[in-house]
């Protein structure tokens, strides 16, 4: 954001519950949908969305499903930590090695005295031992480190038994990992929600598909977000079937408008994107990092939730709406009591 928006977000601002546990269903939470056409800001709610969207527009979604990636674990002086999944190893001789963040018991904060050869004692005889670095993560930073796992069982199976969802301390309880699922997630892998689409209902997909607007899949597995603050995205794993890339160079050559549900999805989109807007299928790691002067290809629109200060994904909402738009939102945003984080409200960014 710019710098006359530089602000701390408020207490009061952040969602600590669900919006069920608010006595909402999930399509309730509030939608700010602000149009660079015309400069526009109008304030609905989420379930009120295929009205502002147009027969033949495309929504693109992200159908990974959230893992409950972290583990309680203890090292040899007993201290008690938390171990939390991001995604396996990129370089890895094994599928046993994964990225890992260890934090402190609580969750609020990472350990900054991991080092190479620590063993962590994980539930039911399991262990971890810190290998390496992630070579991909900032050396300053140091919060990610490859670690290679022994575990009785094979790993979906022991973390359903013995894992649970991320969360962090603007969280105070533990919800079920059904809270943490969007309702067309089918594939297991993200550690933490693509949260953009968490709002969806099957009635409101329902509605949005009577109306003429078509839904497309892609798949990107999204690792901890905790490095958000200023530091940049690392590579994910992402899957572009070739029906959807297909549908996505069918609905700009008519004319339609392609929709982003959420930053995971214009990564892995902008991915498999020329310069002139078409996109093929894709599959592998992205490295994508993006910026207002790399710009969007493929993706005209952008529905996520609210961003902190200095966070990565700012960058991503830059390239997305212009700069004066994106500024009156987040007053707006703040002025109107939005809620920030993965149980929070909505942004729909349109051109």
């Amino acid at each position: 954001m710019s710098a006359a928006l530089a602000f701390e977000l408020p207490e009061q601002l952040e969602a600590h519950e669900p919006p069920e546990a608010r006595g909402l269903a999930r399509d309730e939470v509030r939608l700010m949908v602000a149009s660079a056409h015309d400069g526009r800001i109008v304030h609905a709610r989420f379930r009120d969305l295929p009205d502002f969207l147009e027969r033949g527009d495309l929504l693109v979604v992200n159908t990974s499903a959230t893992i409950p990636a972290s583990l309680p674990a203890h090292r040899a002086d007993g201290t008690t930590l938390q171990l939390r999944l991001s995604t396996p190893a990129r370089t890895s001789p094994s599928e046993a090695w994964w990225v890992v963040e260890l934090r402190s018991a609580n969750g609020a904060s990472p350990c900054r005295t991991v080092r190479v050869g620590d063993h962590f004692e994980l539930p039911a005889g399991a262990s971890a031992e810190v290998v390496a670095p992630e070579p991909f993560a900032s050396s300053e930073a140091r919060r990610l480190w490859v670690a290679r796992l022994d575990l009785p069982e094979p790993l979906d199976a022991y973390l359903r038994r013995y894992g649970h969802p991320i969360r962090y301390g603007y969280v105070p309880r533990e919800w079920p990992l059904a809270s943490y699922q969007n309702a067309y997630s089918i594939e297991p892998g993200s550690a933490e929600m693509a949260s953009a689409g968490r709002p969806f209902t099957p009635e409101l997909v329902t509605a949005l598909v009577a109306r003429g607007i078509l839904v497309a899949p892609l798949t990107l597995h999204t690792g901890v977000s905790s490095l958000e603050r200023g530091e940049s995205p690392y590579p994910e794993r992402y899957r572009v079937p070739a029906s959807t890339a297909r549908l996505v160079n069918a609905v700009r050559l008519w004319g339609g408008r392609v929709i982003a549900v959420g930053t995971t999805v214009v990564r892995a989109l902008e991915t498999v994107a020329e310069p002139d807007g078409t996109v093929d299928e894709g599959e592998g790691w992205t490295s994508l990092v993006i910026t207002p002067e790399r710009g969007l290809y493929a993706v005209d629109g952008l529905l996520t939730g609210w961003h902190e200060p200095e966070a990565s994904h700012l960058d991503m909402l830059r390239a997305a709406a212009p700069a004066d738009l994106l500024d009156r939102s987040y007053r707006a945003a703040l002025e109107h009591g939005y809620l920030w984080h993965e149980f929070g409200d909505s942004h729909l960014l349109l051109p």
